[in-house]
């Protein structure tokens, strides 16, 4: 009996544990695979490995948890390979619903769950994303990583300077914006694009602004990306023209820790644009239609370090 009611409690503690880094260890999980969906499903895999574990001698639960998130994530990535061949126009990350206050005071991880350094760290090895997240967004050591990894401290410090230099030349420039500031853009951009007003969406977009969408092929969205500010404009009150004879409406919203717009159609979730806003005006538009990658922005994330 006594025996019993110890094991229930090692596994409640173990449970309560894991369940306090949750947030952090989530975070690490997108930031690996850029996906909420995938990144429920590493997060799952590896409290099952967690429960297997004696955790009596390990001096640091949250260096050994990250260690088990991250080879469930690289096991993710590299099992994903075939799918992503097969993705029918341009994949974007899945977007999460934050609350901008939980990162009003951390830049980093602000910037690093932004939609804009995921589509960079896409483009990363597996190997070399997992470097770049765990050492330059989450502060591990190059010793922690290296345990993590299963690789010497030396090559991974090799490895994550490789990242880091493909990282910088691609990084878009990224600008927090206070919420007050980012409430009226989207304000201004819901306005402007629903009255059809051409000129006013010119006003707050960039010259060489960008809209992108994601759909997979598995609803009508725009199949490139369109670019330039006019392009951009005239294609977004074309939308406003034909959502008039739907029931929809377009509501503010913040995704990834982005101003953002969710679009509702007969009160169902059809799509999300965010907004990477920098300087006051809008520089990238990312639309996502995918309806497997809508199903989770229900629920808020929270993201942690």
């Amino acid at each position: 009996m006594n025996g019993r009611h110890s094991e229930m409690s090692e596994n409640d503690r173990r449970a309560a544990r894991f369940a306090e880094l949750r947030p952090l260890l989530f975070t690490v999980a997108y930031e690996m695979v850029g996906t909420a969906a995938d990144a429920e499903d590493v997060l799952q895999d590896s409290y099952l490995r967690w429960a297997e574990v004696d955790d009596t001698e390990i001096a640091d639960t949250k260096a050994y948890l990250a260690k088990i998130v991250t080879r469930q994530a690289l096991n993710a990535l590299r099992s994903r390979s075939r799918r992503r061949e097969e993705y029918v126009g341009p994949w974007l990350p899945e977007p999460i619903l934050t609350d901008e206050r939980d990162l009003a005071d951390d830049v980093v991880l602000a910037e690093a769950v932004s939609t804009a350094m995921l589509i960079v760290l896409e483009s990363l090895s597996p190997n070399e994303r997992a470097v770049f997240v765990l050492r330059e967004v989450f502060g591990f050591s190059y010793d922690e990583v290296g345990d993590m990894l299963g690789k010497p401290a030396a090559t991974v410090r090799q490895i994550g300077h490789r990242a880091r230099n493909h990282v910088e030349a691609r990084r878009p420039r990224f600008d927090p914006v206070d919420s007050e500031r980012a409430v009226a853009v989207v304000d201004a951009f819901l306005s402007a694009a629903q009255s059809g007003d051409v000129d006013g969406l010119l006003t707050m977009l960039a010259p060489d602004v960008e809209f992108t969408a994601d759909s997979d092929g598995k609803v009508m969205a725009v199949k490139h990306p369109i670019h330039g500010a006019l392009a951009v404009a005239r294609l977004l009150t074309g939308f406003a023209r034909l959502g008039r004879d739907l029931d929809y409406r377009l509501e503010p919203a913040v995704f990834n820790n982005q101003s953002g717009v969710a679009i509702y159609i007969d009160d169902r979730l059809e799509g999300t644009f965010t907004l990477h806003i920098v300087d006051g005006v809008i520089e990238q538009i990312y639309a996502m239609r995918n309806p497997d990658k809508l199903t989770g922005l229900e629920e808020p994330r929270t993201v942690a370090r």
